[in-house]
């Protein structure tokens, strides 16, 4: 099995590039749906955002009320990097977990970890490959701006808040350059994943 990590920005197109690769044959791992685990009630990840955020945290069907949570992290470096310091660990995990299954399994050809904090969180080694979907900034405002209802100047503050297209850039082994139509973009990938096998064959 050869694995990819995929990444990108706000609006770049991940979810577009995700489903075709899918549609494709590739197995897929969802970064943010294992967040969403880490968060479940009675895990270790639960318990360490409580003790660290205080029981505020927690809403009255005693989950983690997110927008509470963001609340104390937005805007703070520092909190946001002790919130991360606490969450990442525990994605990493399942996120190894899955690729082994699949590995373990015999029947996944291609396995594609999809996370938009990848280069960020340095997991980087958990996969064979990275690629990155870009987009311009330009176009990421644009369609954040449609999409989410933003105004320019949000939508500017969410682009600039994230790694620059070129940090990401830094650590791609393939690029997938979105800022083009759909069918155009799918021509891409399916030259992307033409490639990929080629070199998985070698």
């Amino acid at each position: 099995m050869r694995s990819i990590g995929l990444t990108g920005g706000i609006a770049s197109g991940k979810s577009t590039v995700v489903e075709l690769l899918r549609d494709f044959g590739a197995a897929t791992i969802d970064a943010d749906r294992l967040g969403h685990q880490t968060y479940e009630p009675g895990t270790d990840t639960f318990n360490a955002v409580v003790q660290a955020f205080g029981g505020e945290i927690v809403a009255d069907d005693g989950s983690i009320d997110r927008r509470v949570l963001g609340g104390k992290v937005f805007g703070q470096p520092d909190q946001l990097k002790r919130l991360t310091d606490i969450v990442w660990p525990g994605i990493r995990a399942l996120a190894a977990a899955e690729l082994e299954q699949l590995a373990a399994a015999g029947d996944t050809e291609i396995a594609v970890l999809e996370a938009a904090v990848l280069i960020e969180a340095e997991w980087q080694d958990l996969v064979d490959e990275v690629w990155v979907v870009s987009v311009s900034p330009d176009a990421a405002r644009e369609r954040l701006m449609a999409r989410n209802n933003m105004s320019a100047e949000d939508a500017d503050a969410r682009i600039n808040s994230q790694l620059s297209n070129d940090a990401r850039l830094a650590h791609a082994d393939v690029v997938i350059d979105t800022d083009c139509a759909l069918e155009e973009v799918r021509g891409r990938v399916e030259t992307a994943w033409s490639a990929l096998a080629q070199r998985s064959a070698e």
